[in-house]
């Protein structure tokens, strides 16, 4: 099976870039407040992005890829760890990540978003990890 990549990286892209021109604005201008809408958004689209990919990676390794599909987010990332796709402390973080992004559809206020800003850096790592991990593993399709 191949897995293509391609999307997440580009989202990856996408947030860092955000986050770069979020940096370069003064905190209290508009121009602050859109990069951080998109900051906040691109992680979420990260996030979730990221997950289907892991989904489809760990049907690889089910004799029931329909067991999968009944997975929560969390289940996904424990049985990536169990073969080897991702390290324990790599998943404990990525059960930070989906729990900030699960307060983001209860809570649209500045403090929500700051703490997502927060995750950022290791986010971007973790998914860039991910991403190469996944790519490394599964190859993807060329386009």
């Amino acid at each position: 099976m191949s897995l293509r990549t391609e999307h997440l990286s580009r989202c990856l892209l996408t947030l860092e870039t955000s986050v770069k021109q979020l940096e370069q604005s003064p905190k209290d201008s508009i121009d602050y407040e859109i990069y951080r809408n998109a900051v906040v958004k691109g992680f979420e689209l990260a996030l979730e992005t990221g997950g289907k990919l892991l989904r489809k990676a760990v049907k690889t390794y089910t004799v029931n890829p329909r067991a999968v599909d009944e997975m929560t987010f969390k289940d996904v990332f424990r049985h990536a760890a169990k073969h080897g796709l991702l390290d324990t402390a790599a998943v404990e973080r990525w059960f930070a990540y989906r729990d900030n992004r699960n307060s983001t559809a209860h809570d649209y206020g500045v403090g929500f978003a700051e703490e997502t800003l927060g995750l950022l850096p290791d986010f971007l790592a973790d998914a860039r990890r991910l991403e190469a991990a996944l790519r490394e593993k599964f190859g993807h399709a060329e386009t």
